[in-house]
């Protein structure tokens, strides 16, 4: 949902952002708050109530962008209640620095709070104060940079998908070894924000590039093994490591490719990437 509403503002298509707003409100906005219930199925409606920080952060990023586009008043006053309670009940002070919680149920133990990277989505969190100003945005920013400077791993040095915070910080072996699916957002943010540095990069370059004369680009590595997927990623893939290996270049703009050969993930993390590239390119041409 939160993808959808971001690239309809995109495309100026406010009716699909309408319909897709009022679909959320109605049917995930159900906790008593203003977080979203994370699973929804067609036949038993919402089946898990605990939330999804970055659905919640995304969906807040697009209502604040609606209104910037739109003037809608009532986008901005739910983007506002959206950014506040997630700072609310998501973002935690700990020993590890200002860290964002994945859900408000289940991530915080004993021995240690697990936490997922890619749900600290740079350019929003670098927006979001407009609708609710308070320092606590750039402090939960600075410190998902902070912690991506330690949280490597594996031969290429790279950031799990999921990511215990103990005393030494490791991959959470309950929930992922592997950088993959979810880690492979985090130089996507780091591009779109401006937040990336030659350095922080460096281990997906290490990573990708290695496979520059191979038959396929794998989609994921495991951290501890160090082995491989054996099938080829998808074109959103293959798009994204394209723009990391040629930085600083931003890669020409690629020709429509038929739905037919993209499933869900390929074409969200394609049209991403595609948005995040032009927004830098029109950043940088109002530089004088």
């Amino acid at each position: 949902q939160g993808y959808a509403m971001l690239l309809a503002v995109n495309y100026g298509d406010r009716p699909t952002f309408e319909q897709l707003w009022r679909w959320t409100r109605q049917n995930l906005q159900v906790r008593g708050d203003k977080l979203l219930a994370w699973r929804w199925t067609p036949k038993d409606g919402v089946t898990d109530k605990n939330n999804a920080s970055d659905g919640d952060l995304l969906v807040a990023w697009a209502l604040l962008r609606a209104y910037n586009k739109w003037h809608a008043a009532d986008f901005l006053t739910a983007s506002r209640a959206m950014a506040q309670d997630i700072r609310a009940k998501l973002v935690q002070q700990t020993t590890h620095g200002v860290i964002l919680l994945p859900a408000a149920e289940g991530f915080s133990k004993r021995d240690g709070d697990a936490i997922n990277l890619s749900y600290w989505v740079f350019p929003a969190l670098d927006e979001i104060g407009q609708a609710d100003p308070s320092p606590q945005w750039k402090a939960l920013a600075d410190n998902g940079i902070a912690v991506l400077k330690y949280a490597r791993f594996g031969r290429w040095g790279l950031p799990p998908d999921w990511l215990t915070l103990k005393t030494t910080s490791v991959p959470d072996d309950g929930l992922s070894d592997r950088f993959s699916y979810n880690a492979l957002r985090i130089p996507l943010y780091l591009l779109w924000s401006r937040r990336e540095t030659p350095a922080l990069l460096q281990p997906y370059r290490d990573f990708w590039s290695y496979f520059g004369g191979a038959r396929f680009l794998p989609a994921w590595t495991n951290l501890k093994s160090d082995c491989v997927d054996s099938y080829d990623a998808s074109l959103g893939i293959h798009r994204l490591a394209q723009w990391v290996m040629d930085y600083p270049r931003v890669p020409a703009a690629l020709p429509d490719t038929p739905e037919k050969t993209e499933g869900y993930y390929s074409s969200s993390l394609l049209l991403l990437s595609e948005m995040a590239m032009h927004e830098r390119q029109q950043a940088s041409a109002r530089r004088p």
